[in-house]
């Protein structure tokens, strides 16, 4: 059951296997698609290296901003649910993935929840996730902290780079 107000939230996605870049712009078709929700922007694609695993291939990354009134958890649960429909395992921590999908922040919401934490724990230590943020809204504040381009300074030289990408999909708004 949907929530009564949509709320503004933002989705980190990656990939590092079978085709990345397809990996992650079939998911923000799969996260445009999610019920009760709207994409409203999506960030450029971002090449970048495994964090901390220099055995692993590079990942490709972005950043979505969707509307939906889907609750927070349920919010988590459809993006586990895409996770698991691309393939996604879990063998350990930081292992290589098919598919990624984080939720950053819900509307200006602080929790620390079995199994979710909001606002992402260390989404102002990553590139990755900074970056195309920035890139979809400038004038993020990051709940509880500050602005996340306060934070950019500090992810400065993390080997970031854009790519070019051929999405298309006809629904998006941004």
């Amino acid at each position: 059951m949907p929530s009564t107000l949509p709320a503004h939230a933002f989705v980190a996605l990656g990939s590092n296997l079978a085709d990345p870049a397809g990996q992650v712009l079939a998911a923000l078709d799969a996260i445009a698609g999610l019920p009760h929700t709207r994409l409203l922007a999506r960030s450029s694609l971002y090449l970048n290296a495994a964090v901390g695993h220099a055995d692993q291939p590079d990942f490709i990354n972005a950043v979505a901003q969707i509307e939906t009134s889907l609750a927070p958890h349920q919010l988590l649960d459809a993006l586990l649910d895409i996770e698991h429909a691309f393939g996604r395992e879990r063998t350990f921590r930081n292992a290589p993935r098919v598919i990624d999908l984080d939720v950053l922040s819900y509307a200006a919401l602080q929790c620390h929840d079995t199994g979710l934490t909001l606002p992402h724990p260390r989404m102002h230590e990553r590139a990755f996730v900074l970056v195309p943020l920035l890139e979809i809204a400038p004038d993020m504040v990051i709940p509880g902290l500050q602005a996340a381009a306060y934070y950019l300074p500090g992810v400065a030289g993390h080997g970031l780079t854009q790519v070019a990408d051929s999405w298309t999909n006809q629904t998006r708004t941004a």
